[in-house]
């Protein structure tokens, strides 16, 4: 596991000093999600009517900090492996409702090898209430009733202070951590 973090690190130095200092409204729509500025920030694609009501596309620059990784792109082979889609606008956590998105996210090759997607998807269960380690235990140990428990009991407020109810999902440290 170390090896693929250290792997990973030297990757996204090459990286970023192939391309220089990466600003998020000068990728294209093509390399626009799923990258980081070299300020730390996460690129996030916009739709806009543009000319005689076609569809624009234009990448910028979010509010959302990324703690440990900055001037990166996503490589092609992780956003196959982890199943999202470059041209997905916004950020959503919407695929955490989606139990064949769940599966791909927490398979090897994605969440083993492909930090900066699964740093993303860490932080949107966090501000959804779930912990984005113990869904894919869930998902591996009991695959068919991972998704009723997560809907039956992620977005239920919790108990009055010192209720007995606890939580199914818990926050629970990044999967990634140097």
């Amino acid at each position: 596991m170390k090896f693929f973090v250290v792997l990973f690190f030297a990757l996204s130095l090459f990286i970023h000093g192939s391309f220089g200092t990466i600003i998020c409204e000068d990728l294209t729509k093509d390399n626009c999600s799923f990258a980081i500025s070299s300020y730390g920030k996460r690129c996030v694609l916009e739709d806009y009517e543009g000319k005689k009501g076609t569809v624009e596309y234009q990448c910028r620059t979010s509010e959302v900090m990324v703690e440990i990784m900055s001037g990166y792109i996503e490589t092609d082979e992780c956003v196959r492996a982890c199943g999202v889609n470059r041209n997905a606008t916004g950020i959503s956590s919407d695929a955490l409702l989606d139990k064949n998105a769940i599966v791909t996210l927490c398979s090897p090759p994605c969440y083993q090898r492909c930090p900066n997607i699964v740093d993303l998807h860490f932080n949107l269960a966090v501000g959804e209430g779930l912990s984005l380690p113990d869904l894919c235990e869930q998902q591996r140990n009991h695959p068919d009733r991972a998704m009723i428990e997560l809907l039956s009991s992620s977005f239920v407020a919790d108990g009055p202070v010192g209720s007995k109810r606890t939580r199914l999902f818990s926050v629970a440290p990044a999967p990634f951590s140097i």
